[in-house]
């Protein structure tokens, strides 16, 4: 199903950020080396990392998205939210695996870790495309652009800064160069020299560039322009 490019979509941005964590985090556990502390902490961080953002999404969901959705379309977002409740059992076994792990290493429970976690995000991928396709169609049918960009202030107003670090640190680059110069340029006036800052980092020269460019800024020296 095509997106109509003209309608607020809360959830295109965020689920490409959850999509590339949770694709970066499967190959680390696929290459973790048991044997190797440093390997087991650092994989083991990122999947933490993670796992809260998946909760907190679907927390924000739950508070936010499914209720507009039921005052206007009823029984329109039942589905998903017993999706969540299994989605957060899920959290909570990887949770468990993970911490075991990290007491007592060995290749057949970083193997089991792996597996399980492989599984949440297959059902985790089919999860958003059904929330991109009917749930958009049930919101854009039930509420205007307006609406929908109120409902998407109050979700941001939810966020704290430490989980706003986390999510734009897989957001920044899952997103296209237009998509990217929107994001940041929408974020307050003093918010965005930080994440700008943060962005070089996370972004080759090329998309550095195009993203400067889309915010009136000079491109770092020696910065080859795509």
């Amino acid at each position: 199903m095509t997106t109509p490019t003209h309608r607020v979509d809360l959830y295109a941005h965020i689920h490409k950020a959850l999509r590339l964590a949770m694709c970066e985090t499967l190959r680390q556990l696929s290459s973790l080396d048991p044997a190797d502390p440093l390997d087991i902490a650092a994989t083991l961080g990122q999947l933490d990392a993670v796992l809260d953002a998946a909760q907190h999404h679907v927390e924000k969901e739950n508070r936010f998205v499914h209720p507009a959705i039921e005052a206007r379309r009823a029984g329109a977002s039942a589905a998903i939210e017993a999706e969540h409740e299994e989605h957060l059992d899920s959290i909570g076994t990887l949770r468990a695996e993970a911490a075991a792990l990290r007491v007592m290493p060995s290749a057949a429970a970083a193997q089991r870790l792996y597996r399980r976690f492989a599984t949440f995000v297959a059902h985790n991928f089919e999860h958003m495309a059904v929330e991109e396709s009917r749930h958009n169609q049930a919101l854009w049918a039930a509420y205007t652009d307006e609406e929908l960009h109120a409902l998407h202030g109050r979700i941001l107003a939810s966020v704290g800064p430490q989980e706003m670090s986390e999510i734009l640190r897989w957001m920044i680059p899952a997103l296209a160069p237009a998509e990217r110069a929107e994001v940041i340029g929408g974020l307050p006036p003093e918010v965005q020299a930080p994440v700008m800052a943060s962005a070089r980092a996370l972004l080759n020269d090329a998309a550095w560039g195009k993203l400067s460019r889309a915010m009136g800024q000079a491109s770092v020296p020696g910065l080859v322009e795509a």
